[in-house]
């Protein structure tokens, strides 16, 4: 039996829409050999228009995972998707020249020191002789009830090993430059993976993304198999966090 009233008309009853609020955060990308890794992409309707979906009907959600940075050749990182909404992978940083585009670009390679990657909110910073430049910071965003910043870019590093040459993750999981082996963004946050410099462990990976679905409370969610979450109460909604996966989503 549907947790809803029915309106009536043309004489039929008709299921009215569910409104439901979103945060979809892809996952930042994996630091490079002196850029940090740029921030997933991240869309939200908080502030604009809720999503008017149906009950008893499947919607597709994937979290994507980080991208990778322990390697000569980090990753972008993977796109989140809810229904139609789509946030795209951060680029990873530079293990060249350029970083990689995504839904925030990765930081660039400079001479001595590495650029920030970029955040949902903020550039990253240019990096100067041996320093590297910070991550850009992301967006807070309240749909839990609580402001949160998600999408923070990666930190770049200098040629030095010195922790005053390493650049700083951007606020909202961004991981920090760091000359032996960048720091991994934060998970859950799409957080860009820090750079590193020298040695063998190389940049950090970047967080995995996140969906959050925010909804009134006579409504019960199915979270569908293949995917990870879970849902609290917040004044008179729910809110479903989704942290890993790809399946399928309903409303009765």
């Amino acid at each position: 039996m549907l947790n809803i009233i029915s309106a009536i008309t043309g004489g039929q009853f008709v299921a009215p829409a569910l409104n439901v609020d979103y945060l979809v955060v892809a996952s930042g990308g994996g630091g490079g050999s002196s850029g940090g890794a740029g921030a997933g992409g991240y869309r939200t309707s908080i502030g604009a228009s809720p999503s008017a979906l149906a009950v008893s009907t499947n919607y597709t959600v994937t979290v994507g995972a980080g991208g990778g940075g322990r390697s000569t050749t980090p990753s972008n990182g993977n796109n989140s998707v809810f229904d139609t909404i789509t946030s795209t992978g951060g680029g990873s940083g530079a293990t060249a020249t350029v970083g990689g585009s995504g839904g925030s670009g990765g930081g660039a390679d400079q001479t001595g020191g590495g650029g920030g990657g970029g955040g949902a909110a903020v550039v990253g910073s240019n990096g100067t002789t041996n320093t590297g430049g910070a991550g850009g910071d992301g967006s807070t965003n309240n749909i839990t009830g609580t402001n949160v910043y998600y999408a923070g870019g990666g930190g770049g590093t200098g040629a030095t090993n010195s922790p005053a040459n390493q650049g700083a993750g951007g606020q909202g999981g961004g991981g920090a430059g760091i000359y032996l082996g960048g720091g991994d963004g934060t998970a859950n946050t799409g957080g860009g993976g820090g750079a590193w410099w020298s040695g063998t462990t190389r940049g950090g990976n970047g967080g995995s993304g996140v969906v959050i679905l925010k909804y009134p409370d006579n409504y019960t969610i199915t979270i569908g198999a293949g995917l990870t979450g879970s849902t609290a109460s917040s004044g008179a909604y729910k809110v479903s966090t989704i942290t890993a996966g790809t399946g399928n989503v309903s409303w009765v």
